[in-house]
């Protein structure tokens, strides 16, 4: 996978822009991100991990991450649009807990969750426990960054 630019770059670029801190907003990514995960680990006791919905646990797990990202992001007054944004809110990544290794990662995640939702990628079960383990590793990470 590819190296992802610097933040600053992404804001150069006019990808990130300021906005007026919106914490209401932050608020808002936070508890969603609080519920996909709880829905995720009910689902995960449930149903469990299957070639068949492998899928819809690489989403989850990508929208669990980038909704933590985003609100810190909106915490800090920035905003990303256009084409390249959610790389720029990967890049954000460095700027919250994330080691270059996750970085890369979450990229990759980006990437491929891209590839389901416009090409029909299918992604297989080994692969989602790999991003559910990230994801379990990451989130309570980031999430202690807002208490």
């Amino acid at each position: 996978m590819k190296y992802v630019k610097a933040f600053e770059e992404f804001i150069k670029e006019g990808v990130i822009r300021k906005v007026t801190v919106d914490k209401e907003r932050a608020k808002s990514l936070i508890l969603e991100s609080e519920r996909k995960n709880d829905s995720l680990d009910e689902n995960l006791e449930k149903i469990g991990v299957k070639d068949a919905n492998a899928n819809d646990y690489v989403e989850y797990c990508y929208d669990i991450i980038m909704f933590l990202i985003r609100a810190r992001l909106y915490s800090e007054g920035y905003a990303s649009r256009g084409l390249g944004a959610h790389e720029a809110e990967v890049s954000f990544a460095r700027n919250m807990s994330c080691n270059e290794k996750e970085v890369l990662f979450l990229n990759q995640l980006r990437y491929f969750r891209n590839g389901i939702l416009y090409y029909g990628k299918r992604l297989d079960k080994e692969y989602a426990e790999k991003v559910i383990e990230f994801t379990k590793k990451v989130y309570l990470r980031l999430k202690s960054e807002f208490d």
